[in-house]
C-alpha cells in the first residue's frame, strides 16, 4: 500500500512538471503570435476562445486533471489555432505552402483544424463524460462524438453572429469563407469525421489495455 501510495505520487509529480511544461510552451508560442499579426482585429476576435479556454484549464486543475496524453493533444489544438490567429485562418503561410503542394483552389488550414478540433479534442471530452459523469462503454462514446459535434456547430453559430455585429471586413475575414458558401457545413463534416478517428483510436486502445490487463 505505501509502495502504491509513492508511485502515485511520483506519477502526480512527473505530470505536473509535463502540464507545466507545456503551459510553458504554450506561452512562448502565444505571445509570439501576439506580436504584430496580420489583423488585430482578427487576432482579438480568435483569441476570445483562448482566454475562455485556457483560463478554465487552470482554475479547474485541481478538481479535474485530464491525462497527459490529452494535455498534449490540448496543446496542439491550441498552437494550431494561435498560428492561425496571428495570420489569419485564410492567410496562413502554412495553407498556402499546402495549397501549392496540392494544387487545391483555397488555403485550407482552416479545414485543417477543424479537422484537429474533433481529432485532437474528442478525447479530452472523452475522460470527462468517464471519470466525470460516470459514462462507461459505447455511451461514453457516442455522448462524447454527439458533444463534439454539437460544439462544432455552436462555433460556426458564434462566429456568423460576431461576423454580423462586427465590421464587415473583419467578420469576413474571421469566418474565412473563402467564397464557400457551404464552409461552415464542410467544416461541421471534418470536425465529425477527427472526432470519430479520435475516438476509434481511444476505444481500440482502451480494448487492448483491457486484454493486457486481463491476461
Amino acid at each position: 500500500m505505501l509502495q502504491d501510495r509513492r508511485e502515485a505520487n511520483i506519477e502526480a509529480r512527473s505530470d505536473a512538471t509535463v502540464i507545466r511544461a507545456l503551459l510553458l510552451a504554450y506561452a512562448v508560442v502565444w505571445i509570439a503570435a501576439a506580436i504584430a499579426p496580420l489583423d488585430r482585429g482578427d487576432w482579438l476576435l480568435e483569441n476570445l476562445l483562448i482566454f475562455a479556454f485556457v483560463p478554465t484549464l487552470a482554475l479547474t486543475y485541481r478538481r479535474f486533471a485530464f491525462s497527459r496524453t490529452s494535455y498534449l493533444l490540448i496543446f496542439v489544438f491550441l498552437v494550431m489555432h494561435t498560428y492561425a490567429a496571428h495570420y489569419t485562418y485564410s492567410e496562413t503561410p502554412l495553407g498556402f505552402w499546402l495549397q501549392d503542394v496540392f494544387d487545391t483552389s483555397r488555403n485550407h488550414f482552416d479545414r485543417i483544424t477543424h479537422f484537429g478540433f474533433g481529432l485532437l479534442l474528442a478525447r479530452p471530452l472523452h475522460e470527462i463524460g468517464v471519470r466525470v459523469l460516470g459514462l462507461r462503454g459505447g455511451w461514453s462514446y457516442a455522448v462524447a462524438g454527439l458533444v463534439m459535434l454539437g460544439l462544432a456547430g455552436g462555433y460556426e453559430i458564434v462566429e456568423f453572429w460576431a461576423a454580423r455585429v462586427v465590421d464587415p471586413e473583419l467578420g469576413i475575414a474571421f469566418l474565412g469563407t473563402q467564397g464557400d458558401e457551404w464552409d461552415a457545413q464542410k467544416d461541421m463534416r471534418l470536425a465529425l469525421a477527427g472526432t470519430v478517428i479520435s475516438l476509434s483510436i481511444t476505444a481500440a486502445v482502451g480494448a487492448a489495455g483491457a486484454r493486457a490487463r486481463a491476461s
